[in-house]
């Protein structure tokens, strides 16, 4: 039964790499950042929510975040394994998802540290070519990162759980990376 919870800062690959292990293990990738965005798109209640602090310019609340990841780990479809993405990104998350795992019986779970060096991520990022992905702006995402998920990657690290990549490479040398830590 594989539990993945991947961490990383924006443009490591997070997102690519989860997508292509879950495939590869038949198991779900759930991305709390797509999550909120078909939510949103389809205007459901808690899509409705997300767009209020969305359109302020506010970080979705943390209680709103687990609301969302203890309904989908809850599913008939998470029983078997998934992989957890943008989530936990702070320590009381990670209290609360532990709390959670426990609760539905969902234990074993490792986390993925995706590591990549800021220029290489700033590089990745402004040539995706958004328009609010401007160098000023990557850099403050990833300050902001680092600040918050450095203690999360040493409270993973504390329970013998955290599993680190090397990001700084080839998707396809990640992926075969990613495929050999796991098994």
């Amino acid at each position: 039964m594989t539990r993945l919870i991947f961490l990383g800062p924006p443009g490591a690959g997070k997102g690519t790499q989860a997508q292509a292990l879950a495939e590869h293990l038949n198991i779900p990738h759930i991305s709390t950042g797509e999550i909120l965005r078909q939510a949103m798109k389809e205007q459901t209640p808690l899509g409705i929510k997300a767009q209020n602090y969305v359109n302020s310019g506010e970080l979705v609340p943390d209680q709103l975040v687990q609301d969302l990841v203890q309904e989908r780990l809850n599913q008939p479809y998470a029983e078997n394994g998934w992989i957890l993405d943008g989530f936990p990104r702070k320590v009381t998350q990670a209290a609360f998802l532990e709390e959670l795992l426990e609760t539905i019986h969902q234990s074993g779970e490792r986390v993925v540290n995706l590591d990549a060096p800021d220029d290489v991520v700033v590089e990745r990022l402004l040539a995706r070519g958004r328009k609010d992905d401007t160098e000023e702006v990557i850099r403050r995402r990833l300050q902001v990162y680092r600040d918050e998920t450095a203690p999360l990657i040493d409270y993973y690290r504390d329970r013998q759980k955290l599993l680190t990549v090397n990001g700084n490479q080839s998707q396809e040398e990640v992926t075969s990376e990613l495929q050999k830590v796991i098994a």
